[in-house]
């Protein structure tokens, strides 16, 4: 992978607010000479950063565009094009059966929710783990007991982009997001309408650069 200089970063710069624009007017933003940056332009073009057209100037290059482009996915793709379906219980679930649905469903979280879908709490394998371990009682304690509930719950509504949800789940260091809905714009009454994981983001990532 090609790195390039300080001033040949500056002149794509320049290109992705002012293309197309000559090398004369290049030179004379960066301050230099037009020779100073002949071979600037000329890693720029060879590497396809950028293209030249006579009597029309420098304008970008399909490299930059789809480097663009990837970069705005983050911040312009909504939550909802990549969610997935949450995997839902109520409170009454017994840790037994919370168990089994974990690993029929093959999943790190389990969303649990009230008779109306909105959200109760979450709980999570290492939730799971700690309360079975040398607890013979645990398999018929409801999950109600174990989960975390809703006020310490992490969620991402599905109209917010894929940077943000990205962004929690680093910063909180947790694996899954459920996506959540307000009912009738009450803060308090979230309805759940999937989730959202650091793997269905890093297939979507894979996705957009195998399409570039």
């Amino acid at each position: 992978m090609i790195e390039f200089t300080k001033r040949q970063q500056e002149i794509i710069e320049i290109l992705k607010k002012h293309e197309p624009i000559t090398a004369e007017q290049i030179a004379e933003m960066l301050g230099v000479s037009k020779g100073t940056i002949r071979s600037d332009l000329a890693v720029l073009v060879m590497t396809g950063n950028i293209e030249a057209k006579p009597k029309v100037g420098y304008f970008l290059g399909k490299k930059s565009l789809n480097h663009m482009e990837r970069s705005d996915w983050w911040h312009t793709t909504p939550v909802k094009e990549i969610q997935s379906v949450a995997v839902t219980i109520d409170a009454s679930t017994t840790v037994n059966d919370a168990v089994i649905s974990l690993f029929l469903e093959d999943v790190g979280t389990l969303v649990v929710v009230d008779e109306n879908q909105l959200l109760a709490g979450i709980v999570s394998r290492k939730d799971l783990l700690k309360v079975t371990l040398g607890n013979a009682q645990a398999a018929s304690m409801p999950i109600q007991l174990v989960m975390t509930k809703k006020p310490k719950v992490y969620t991402i509504e599905s109209d917010d982009s894929v940077y943000e949800a990205a962004r929690k789940l680093i910063y909180y260091q947790i694996d899954s997001l459920p996506v959540v809905k307000k009912v009738n714009e009450n803060p308090l009454a979230l309805k759940v309408v999937g989730r959202i994981t650091k793997t269905n983001i890093v297939k979507s990532l894979i996705e957009v650069e195998s399409e570039a």
